[in-house]
């Protein structure tokens, strides 16, 4: 079956608009979004209409997309931008669903300029100025502190101004440089606390992949900042706060 969300690519120009049965369903399967107030979760589904009106959504694996499905995703990823505006998008189109983890081949080069060939499992790929990737089975698991969606729009937001780095577009008035010390100073001692751990045999409070790179905290940060955002303030309060500066939205001072 051929989701209504995704028809204009067969012949219809009009963008079927969000039922409100579908709408009612799709929040509560994502509860942080009732941290949202009734004006801004208005806006929020308008905004997921324009999205889902410039976005290109297939799937691939055997995997078949219905109207749910591409709800549960694009409104999961306008939420970062809920106060940015769909502009921040712009420049891509596509979004490729898998129906699980899937297989991206890699290559690096060494130190002394051999290259390497590998396959890396992934549950989401975000690539600068191309599709977004992500398994459908990863995007169900959203509501616990874990959000493939809103980490792959993360790196899509980070990626404007050029490669990931952990660094998106600032807004006027916080500079490159506060951001980047807040950000390493939080970095690293994810980093610190990661390796404590591990000693430890114990597991951290966030994700561990947190520590790969400053753009993979910032994403895995972000999904803190939507989820679960007082456990990311008690931690690190004043990358928190850089959070709320840039997305414009501070998710404890919500009411709904």
């Amino acid at each position: 079956m051929i989701s209504g969300f995704i028809s204009r690519f067969f012949g219809k120009a009009t963008m079927p608009a969000i039922s409100e049965e579908l709408w009612q369903a799709t929040l509560a399967q994502l509860p942080f979004l009732a941290r949202l107030d009734d004006s801004d979760r208005q806006r929020l589904r308008e905004l997921t209409q324009g999205f889902l009106a410039e976005k290109e959504f297939s799937a691939t694996g055997g995997l078949e997309l219905d109207d749910g499905m591409c709800l549960a995703i694009a409104v999961q990823g306008c939420l970062p931008v809920l106060n940015l505006g769909l502009e921040w998008y712009r420049g891509w189109v596509g979004i490729i669903v898998y129906p699980d983890e899937f297989v991206i081949p890699r290559t690096i080069q060494d130190d002394d300029g051999i290259i390497h060939e590998y396959d890396e499992v992934a549950s989401g790929e975000a690539w600068g100025g191309g599709p977004l990737l992500i398994s459908w089975r990863d995007v169900q698991m959203a509501g616990t502190g874990y959000n493939v969606v809103i980490h792959e729009f993360a790196h899509k937001l980070d990626m404007i101004n050029g490669e990931a780095d952990g660094v998106p577009p600032l807004p006027p008035g916080l500079s490159r440089d506060h951001w980047e010390r807040t950000l390493l100073a939080a970095y690293d001692d994810f980093a610190e606390k990661l390796d404590a751990a591990d000693l430890a045999d114990e597991e951290t409070e966030f994700d561990p992949y947190a520590a790969e790179s400053p753009a993979e905290f910032f994403a895995v940060m972000s999904e803190e900042f939507f989820e679960m955002p007082h456990r990311l303030k008690a931690q690190y309060p004043e990358f928190y706060e850089l959070l709320a500066s840039f997305y414009r939205l501070d998710p404890l001072t919500s009411k709904p």
